[in-house]
């Protein structure tokens, strides 16, 4: 047991050294990709196109602007190699500790609008597939059309005007807690969780009322593609031999469908879980502002829309960098799943 333990643990670390190239090239890519935007982050953080040059002089150096661009990527590389993701002009911080402040806000979020469209696709997947052709089959496959064509932020505007406005059962789409409710000790950085921790158990229920929402927002987007990867496994499982070998010997239909066929269905799901769940973390930015929340996501546009170099390029790295994690997660996942598979 050991040992398969620790040779898993080196398969790991030799997939996250072999992705170090690939995050290499996301950070030159990303630092050369701001550097040609239009615009002169300098002007505007000198209080206008009025300001001074000196004073406008006095920020590009504290920038580094100052330099060639050769040279600012080897301070940048150098940087990052240190654990210094540089400073934000809009904050004031590190970005590496505002980051650090807004991700579990984002992760949060993704978790829970991923486990709900999980919840939520993975049975409308298997009804489909278990009735091809069936009104429930065309029902299953119009909701996932309709829930891929309306954009989040179309959706969550709809969920606030009918279960804040018209219904009144939603609190204000104002953040991750409302302004009357004390924060708890902070353990995990997620609210739902921490409230638990401290025993509050009314702002563990108005952490979650918050929650809602916007995770519903996020979910209906991505319920589409689970459904249908679900559906289309769940087929090709149905047809397969062990399936017809398992009915003949005379087992339960129900023991069919759950030990056998969804057993084997589920392995695409997990890949396509995890690929929606790296886009959800990256993509949720329309989603935190249209519920003022304070995730990365919408930390990077304000950085973006202010041309401040530095959040936009520690979000970058962060994403890559999660989005290799997760993989690596996905590949262990199989692994359980069907020991056949190997991590490499």
């Amino acid at each position: 047991m050991k040992t398969g333990l620790g040779a898993t643990i080196v398969r790991a670390g030799r997939r996250l050294l072999s992705s170090l190239p690939a995050l290499f090239g996301v950070l030159v890519f990303t630092f050369l990709l701001m550097r040609v935007l239009p615009g002169d982050p300098a002007v505007f953080f000198a209080s206008g196109p009025n300001a001074g040059k000196e004073e406008i002089e006095q920020i590009r150096r504290q920038m580094g602007l100052n330099k060639s661009v050769p040279e600012q990527l080897v301070f940048y590389l150098s940087d990052i190699g240190h654990g210094n993701l540089g400073r934000s002009m809009m904050t004031g911080q590190p970005v590496l500790k505002d980051l650090r402040e807004r991700l579990p806000a984002s992760l949060e979020l993704t978790f829970t609008a991923l486990l709900i469209a999980l919840i939520a696709a993975v049975p409308l997947g298997v009804v489909a597939a278990l009735r091809p052709g069936s009104i429930v089959d065309h029902g299953v496959r119009l909701f996932c059309a309709l829930g891929v064509c309306v954009p989040t932020f179309v959706s969550g505007l709809l969920l606030i005007y009918v279960f804040y406005y018209l219904l009144g059962l939603a609190p204000d789409p104002t953040g991750r807690i409302d302004v009357f409710t004390s924060l708890p000790p902070q353990h995990t950085g997620f609210l739902s969780i921490d409230f638990l921790l401290a025993g509050d158990f009314e702002g563990w229920w108005a952490a979650c009322k918050q929650l809602v929402l916007p995770a519903v927002s996020m979910a209906l987007f991505v319920i589409a593609p689970l459904a249908r990867i679900t559906r289309a496994s769940m087929l090709v499982s149905l047809g397969s031999d062990f399936v017809r070998t398992a009915r003949s010997i005379g087992l339960s239909w129900r023991k069919v469908v759950v030990t056998y066929a969804l057993r084997n269905a589920i392995l695409p799901v997990i890949t396509i879980a995890g690929i929606v769940f790296s886009t959800m973390l990256g993509a949720n930015v329309l989603v935190e502002k249209v519920f003022s929340w304070p995730g990365v996501a919408s930390y990077a546009l304000d950085a973006l829309l202010s041309s401040d170099y530095a959040p936009v390029q520690g979000f970058v790295l962060l994403m890559a960098s999660l989005f290799v994690l997760v993989n690596l997660v996905v590949d262990i996942c199989y692994g359980i799943a069907d020991p056949r598979v190997s991590i490499e």
